[in-house]
């Protein structure tokens, strides 16, 4: 009863107290206890457990028909056990209301815990955050730090804003948020962000956003939408059950009124019409259909895998296509020096002739060069560096003059270079006139990409694609190392909604198609496609707020693997619809012919909705 909340508790002990004397009164039935007794007593006594078990639904149903609301399974409830009382149906009256609230105690039980994955992320929320002030630490509102304060964290703290560590380095527990259970190491230059654990070690960091711009406000809201996102078959179901809940009570009021007139026996047709109510309440598919998403969408969570919605679970089960951005998504989007190939010098001095050249430049590909170097360098042997835009750079290095950038800058410089084809940017480096050799810098293929392909053409045959704005030489790179189906290379982000949407137009019917980014320019053909997937780690906020699925730790793997979540969900809930409408309708038949009884009746409503609910939960279940 721990994991029990105070009113489910209340509940049942109400089942308890019900039940116990739900049993001494049948044995007093059976044993000839009350045949003394007048009929209207026999019938107060049995009010009493029917009211202990049953005044929450009557007060429920006469709320909701003073409210215009008449069909729904409250009204069925009162009005088939208030009709089994009118026929002399005691036992069997209280039964139905008995094992009605056993069904209700276990789907709230269900839904709490399925709740439950999604709902611990409320508990990322940091309460303060620690500011140093006149030499000491305060404690302040997340919310009144703005961006550039230093904040201090401590071993155990939740990082309470998005920052750069400047002082200090610590280990950080980002299961919370990411799903990932090995911490992460920080240190000085490093980001954190909010929602995530400090575990060892304490540190200093600059806010790099507002507490309504965090990642932790993001995601909460994301999880707060989340519900409102219904999936067809959702939608489908609670149209339907506002149908059938008033042809079936229709139904049951002619059968209790029209066969009598021609055939008699009124309390024999009342009775079948009573058992035909009890039937026909749509719990099953009404309770286990949402609960099946939202299970499926708290297992989602947990593996650190936000889905805004059920209908984006139901969508991703449908998905046959998936179109991938390439830098930052595929690859890391970090320049390294794949390759040096010196002319008429060595590899060192290449380098170092390069790493000079580049030493005033904050651009990737001259941070990459300098990095590959490895040295200190002195400013003191480098004079009139500059830039040409689009080119490259030059610069005095010892007295040379040294030349730095791509073919078109030493062609117009009047030095022949053999022009290298191969995958990476081309740094083409001479000095004094004289051409000495290249630099090749190309992006890495970020971990998991590969395998990430390979699981989902394995598991769900789906046709993967690449879109970039690299050079045709590095997407074809790119693409034969990740084994893509194809690929489309040197795009503006407008060319890329335009081969989305060709994309979309070669999907076959019930086919998705999902694209893959983190860039603030794949914002548009995140909304365009399908499903949009959006990296959530070091994605941009436009590209977070565009997608309709979010990978919270960037792990491309997560893909194959929500698709696992959201074929399971959709098996699970079809199953339940195939189920529960099979029961129902065969049972129905049977009460309306006179050969399904109240006891029958309790299992077609109670018993099928319990089995649907079990179903139901086992999308909670780690797949």
């Amino acid at each position: 009863m721990g994991s029990l909340t105070k009113k489910q508790k209340q509940t049942l002990l109400r089942i308890i107290v019900t039940f116990v004397m739900f049993a001494g009164l049948m044995v007093c039935e059976h044993t000839g206890v009350f045949e003394p007794l007048p009929w209207w007593a026999v019938m107060l006594i049995f009010v009493v457990p029917y009211i202990i078990i049953g005044y929450d639904i009557i007060i429920k149903a006469a709320k909701n028909i003073a409210h215009g609301q008449v069909f729904d399974e409250n009204f069925l409830m009162l009005v088939a056990t208030v009709a089994a009382f009118c026929i002399g149906e005691y036992s069997e009256a209280v039964a139905v209301m008995l094992f009605y609230q056993v069904g209700e105690l276990f789907q709230s039980y269900a839904v709490g815990k399925s709740r439950a994955s999604i709902t611990e992320l409320m508990d990322i929320v940091p309460e303060y955050a620690n500011i140093e002030w006149e030499g000491e630490l305060k404690q302040v509102d997340p919310d009144d730090v703005e961006v550039g304060d230093i904040i201090v964290i401590k071993p155990g703290e939740r990082i309470p804003l998005d920052a750069v560590i400047t002082e200090g380095d610590t280990m950080i527990d980002t299961a919370a948020l990411t799903g990932e259970s090995v911490p992460r190491h920080a240190a000085v230059g490093d980001e954190v962000i909010s929602g995530c654990i400090n575990g060892s070690g304490t540190v200093k960091a600059e806010v790099t956003k507002a507490f309504e711009d965090s990642t932790v406000t993001r995601i909460l809201e994301l999880v707060e939408n989340a519900g409102s996102k219904k999936a067809k078959v959702e939608n489908f179901i609670t149209r339907f059950a506002k149908v059938y809940t008033p042809v079936v009570t229709i139904a049951a009021l002619l059968l209790a009124v029209v066969p009598p007139l021609f055939v008699g026996g009124w309390s024999d047709w009342i009775a079948r019409a009573c058992t035909f109510l009890v039937i026909s309440c749509p719990c099953a598919l009404v309770i286990s259909v949402p609960l099946g998403f939202f299970g499926g969408i708290g297992s989602a969570s947990r593996a650190g895998i936000l889905v805004k919605g059920g209908s984006f679970l139901e969508a991703v089960s449908e998905l046959k296509t998936v179109v991938f951005d390439k830098t930052g998504t595929l690859t890391k989007g970090e320049f390294r020096v794949s390759a040096v190939k010196p002319a008429d010098c060595t590899e060192e001095q290449l380098l170092e002739l390069a790493a000079y050249a580049e030493c005033y430049s904050d651009h990737p590909i001259a941070l990459s060069i300098r990095e590959a170097y490895g040295k200190s360098i002195s400013t003191e042997r480098v004079s009139e560096a500059g830039e040409t835009a689009g080119h490259g750079v030059s610069a005095l290095v010892d007295g040379k003059r040294v030349l730095l950038g791509n073919a078109a800058l030493m062609r117009d410089n009047g030095i022949e270079v053999q022009e290298l084809d191969t995958a990476g940017t081309v740094v083409y480096a001479a000095e004094d006139g004289r051409y000495k050799g290249a630099v090749v810098i190309s992006d890495s293929i970020k971990e998991g990409s590969a395998e990430a392909i390979k699981e989902l053409k394995a598991s769900c045959a789906a046709k993967c694609v690449m879109l970039t704005g690299d050079r045709k030489a590095e997407a074809d790179a790119v693409s034969a190392r990740l084994g893509l189906d194809s690929h489309f290379s040197e795009l503006l982000p407008a060319d890329k909604v335009g081969i989305v949407e060709k994309l979309l137009g070669e999907c076959g019917k019930g086919e998705k198609l999902a694209f893959v980014g983190d860039g603030i320019n794949d914002a548009p053909v995140l909304a365009r496609a399908d499903i949009g997937i959006a990296m959530g780690s070091m994605g941009s906020d436009a590209a977070i707020e565009a997608a309709d699925i979010v990978i919270m730790d960037d792990d491309l793997r997560k893909i194959p693997k929500v698709m696992k979540i959201a074929s399971k969900t959709m098996r699970i809930v079809r199953e339940n619809i195939v189920f529960a409408l099979g029961v129902k309708f065969a049972v129905l038949i049977l009460g309306a012919l006179g050969f399904a009884n109240m006891w029958l009746a309790v299992f077609a409503d109670v018993g099928v909705a319990v089995i649907a609910i079990l179903n139901s939960m086992r999308t909670l279940k780690r797949s």
